[in-house]
């Protein structure tokens, strides 16, 4: 049994001691990401539905990097600002994932790392 980290090499580097995501045998878990587009270093908004889409798009870019995609998600983690974003990221977090319907649990936070930053988003998936 060995685990190994997943760096996908267009997203920055972590801001603290962890890996973006972790394989564990078929398993992927992926650190919470926030919304940085990598292509400026800047959030991708200031609201949550833009944030939404951003963090879904990191976490796709760890998962491919790991093997795998969001299609193989089994559960999602989602760290709101402010509970009233809900509908917002709801609406963004369906549309992304379509049909698929992960396990997902969502939480106001009474913080996020970084300023500006209104959604933060994790996940655990499989290697098909």
């Amino acid at each position: 049994m060995i685990h190994r980290p997943i760096q996908a090499a267009s997203l920055p580097l972590p801001v603290g001691p962890y890996s973006p995501g972790m394989g564990f045998e078929r398993l992927i878990f992926v650190s919470g990401q926030g919304a940085t587009d990598p292509a400026t270093g800047k959030l991708a908004g200031t609201d949550a539905g833009a944030q939404t889409e951003q963090c879904l798009k990191n976490l796709h870019t760890i998962l491919q990097a790991g093997g795998s995609d969001l299609a193989h998600v089994l559960r999602c983690g989602v760290f709101l600002l402010d509970m009233t974003d809900f509908e917002e990221m709801n609406g963004v977090y369906q549309r992304v994932f379509g049909e698929h319907r992960p396990a997902r649990t969502t939480i106001q936070a009474a913080g996020l790392p970084g300023e500006g930053l209104r959604v933060e988003i994790d996940c655990i998936a499989y290697l098909p």
